[in-house]
């Protein structure tokens, strides 16, 4: 499992769910605390391709020993690519959340939604309540 980390570079929505804003692209995925939280994830079921996200509405599950949970978007698009990595080792989720573990590729229908996300001083500040 990955040490706890939260990359100074993405924006967190209060969730537990991370965006990697790349111009009019982002990638998504769950925060360290989520997968620490989750347990050792055994399944992920992505959206498909070409699916609309809404900022803030279920776009998926993931499933871990303990439970299964919806994954929130971060930010509203379309899916333009899933990690399908994920379908045989879904606990890369756990091993490397931000990096081999992302979970959606999006095209931004509005990339002013990223001003509603936190940076990752104000997402450690959420987890210290």
């Amino acid at each position: 499992m990955a040490d706890e980390s939260y990359p100074d570079d993405l924006k967190y929505h209060p969730e537990h769910d991370w965006a990697r804003i790349e111009g009019e692209e982002a990638t998504f995925g769950i925060t360290w605390f989520a997968q620490d939280q989750l347990g050792e994830v055994v399944f992920y079921d992505p959206p498909d391709v070409g699916a609309s996200l809404s900022a803030g509405s279920s776009y998926a599950e993931v499933e871990s020993v303990k439970a299964v949970s919806d994954v929130i978007a971060p930010l509203s698009g379309e899916v333009t690519a899933v990690n399908e990595e994920l379908s045989g080792n879904p606990e890369a989720v756990n091993d490397d959340p931000y990096g081999d573990g992302w979970l959606v590729r999006v095209k931004l229908s509005d990339p002013g939604e990223v001003d509603s996300l936190l940076d990752v001083a104000a997402y450690r500040d959420l987890l210290s309540q």
